[in-house]
């Protein structure tokens, strides 16, 4: 990503820029004027020093003994995520994980409102959630042309999810939000993220894993393994 600087903004620093949006909202909302990169980064759960590094290459560089002002820190991180447009979202599967995507209203507040809802069940093909109109799989092309859709959203089982980015990719969309559990294959210039929960869980149960060895607490699966 390269900010209006034109400085290549790393991975990493990307990844971090919407934790630090969200904590200068909360200072906003609490009428902070100004914030330093020490409170920012305790509140961000980062160091001060990648805060500092991070932000210079929105070309921020705060005031030494006065901070970051926090409204215009906040602009530039939205500026350089771009935020300051809408990008029309399309859910494609209306099961229980699209329906409570469909019903989140932070994503319109943030900027990615839910334009259409589609589906490949003729039973919910022409129903409304949301008060949006379910509309069939094969119109997706259509969709994705009528209401200029940015983003697609695969909510849909793993068995499926990819026809489906690849009708997304055919129709025109080259930013894909995958919440199915298997991976995709996306042509060159598509921006894919993967959303899997059961991998995040599994993340957490290694740390939980090794922090119970740290204690010095008992190992279950030492315990079980067949070969002690």
């Amino acid at each position: 990503m390269a900010p209006p600087s034109g400085r290549t903004i790393p991975d990493a620093t990307v990844a971090r820029l919407p934790i630090y949006q969200r904590v200068l909202g909360e200072l906003q909302d609490r009428g902070a004027a100004t914030v330093s990169s020490e409170d920012l980064a305790e509140l961000s759960g980062v160091n001060a020093a990648k805060v500092r590094k991070d932000l210079s290459f929105l070309g921020s560089y705060g005031i030494r003994g006065v901070g970051y002002e926090v409204d215009y820190l906040l602009f530039q991180i939205r500026n350089a995520l771009g935020l300051t447009q809408q990008w029309p979202v399309v859910i494609v599967g209306v099961g229980n994980l699209g329906r409570a995507l469909a019903d989140y209203a932070g994503f319109t507040s943030r900027g990615f409102p839910v334009a259409a809802l589609v589906d490949d069940d003729p039973a919910k093909v022409g129903t409304e959630h949301v008060g949006i109109v379910i509309r069939a799989l094969s119109e997706l092309r259509d969709v994705v042309r009528d209401l200029d859709v940015a983003i697609g959203v695969i909510a849909i089982p793993a068995s499926g999810a990819q026809r489906v980015a690849d009708l997304l990719v055919e129709a025109g969309v080259s930013s894909i939000l995958n919440f199915a559990p298997t991976v995709l294959s996306v042509p060159d210039g598509v921006n894919l993220r993967q959303v899997d929960l059961a991998v995040e869980l599994q993340i957490l149960s290694f740390h939980r894993r090794h922090r119970n060895r740290e204690r010095g607490a008992v190992d279950p699966a030492a315990e079980s393994n067949p070969r002690r």
